[in-house]
């Protein structure tokens, strides 16, 4: 795999590579929310490569069996992390994408309301879930979709986000849901 990095990017630590590729869009998708588009990041493969090898080590370390990646920019990131962690992937879907019968949770976002929902036989008994996403902001999303892995029947035991933007304090609203559940951010802005 070949980097679009330069040299002296080889220097910068894998937080400082991660964010220079991390472009900022403002007034996206409505005015007022600065969008943050990784499509930069996952062009670069040594440095998307780097970043899934992160968040794989965290689905190890806590004895992961699945990955589950949020819709939309989770399941980019949340499919090669289950691959290369060794352990199955389950998408976090928008309202109305799965078929058959599913279990759905309603969340607010920083711009309007959403549902999730995942099929009802999504995790088997006993599952340890790593949840996946790309960045946490309010923590709606992450919120909606704890509560409904829980309500499957798996147990959470770890959330792994590329991003933080701690300026909205997503983490602090997880606190008292996650009890514990470790909650790691490659990056924090």
């Amino acid at each position: 795999m070949e980097s679009t990095g330069t040299a002296a990017e080889e220097t910068l630590s894998l937080q400082e590579r991660l964010l220079a590729r991390i472009r900022n869009v403002p007034d996206f998708p409505k005015q007022g929310v600065t969008f943050k588009d990784i499509t930069p990041l996952l062009a670069d493969a040594e440095v998307f490569s780097r970043l899934v090898d992160e968040l794989a080590d965290l689905a190890v370390l806590h004895e992961a069996t699945v990955v589950a990646g949020l819709e939309a920019r989770g399941f980019i990131l949340a499919a090669p992390v289950a691959l290369r962690a060794g352990v199955g992937f389950v998408p976090v879907r928008k309202a109305g994408k799965l078929p058959g019968p599913t279990l759905v949770q309603s969340y607010e976002l920083e711009y309007g309301n959403a549902e999730v929902e995942v099929q009802c036989d999504a995790f088997a008994p006993g599952s340890r879930v790593l949840v996946v996403d790309d960045v946490l902001a309010t923590g709606g999303t992450l919120e909606a979709s704890i509560r409904l892995i829980r309500d499957a029947g798996a147990e959470v035991v770890a959330v792994g986000v590329l991003m933080e933007l701690g300026f909205l304090e997503g983490r602090k609203s997880l606190q008292p849901l996650l009890d514990g559940v470790p909650l790691e951010a490659v990056v924090a802005i």
